[in-house]
């Protein structure tokens, strides 16, 4: 199997535990602080940027919501395990809640307010954002192992 399909298969792997993490951690939230979670809002924004919100239903953004987080769980294990072939480095839970980390960082910090899909994280409450963080780590660490595993 190539290096980038296993990337993107243990992507696809790790975001199931992160995704239930997120589910856990969110029904503890102060009832204030349960808005929606991030893959929901991107997929709401990018709905009303392109002019389409009117057209989806429940059942469709929640079909879009899962799709996109998966698929972007399944890109960024790609380029995680792209990238260690390419350095020569071994796939690890630690390196891979590093890498974890770091997505979280370009992606709520700097890829999504760029973007105009997401306000950045300094806008959100704390507890959110310690959520998102819990969620990128059981993320890593799952992408870690899977790779290496999959290797």
């Amino acid at each position: 199997m190539n290096e980038l399909l296993k990337g993107a298969v243990a992507g696809l792997i790790a975001t199931v535990p992160m995704t239930l993490a997120m589910k856990a951690m969110h029904s503890q939230l102060p009832e204030e602080e349960r808005y929606p979670l991030p893959p929901r809002l991107i997929v709401e924004n990018a709905a009303e940027r392109t002019g389409v919100e009117q057209e989806l239903d429940e059942k469709d953004q929640f079909q879009l919501t899962i799709a996109s987080h998966f698929a972007y769980g399944a890109a960024t294990g790609a380029l995680y395990n792209g990238a260690l072939r390419l350095t020569n480095i071994q796939p690890t839970a630690v390196n891979g809640v590093m890498y974890g980390l770091g997505v979280w960082t370009l992606s709520y910090l700097g890829f999504l307010p760029a973007v105009g899909l997401l306000s950045p994280a300094t806008e959100h409450p704390a507890r959110r954002n310690a959520l998102m963080i819990a969620s990128h780590v059981v993320w890593g660490a799952t992408l870690g192992a899977a790779t290496r595993r999959l290797n």
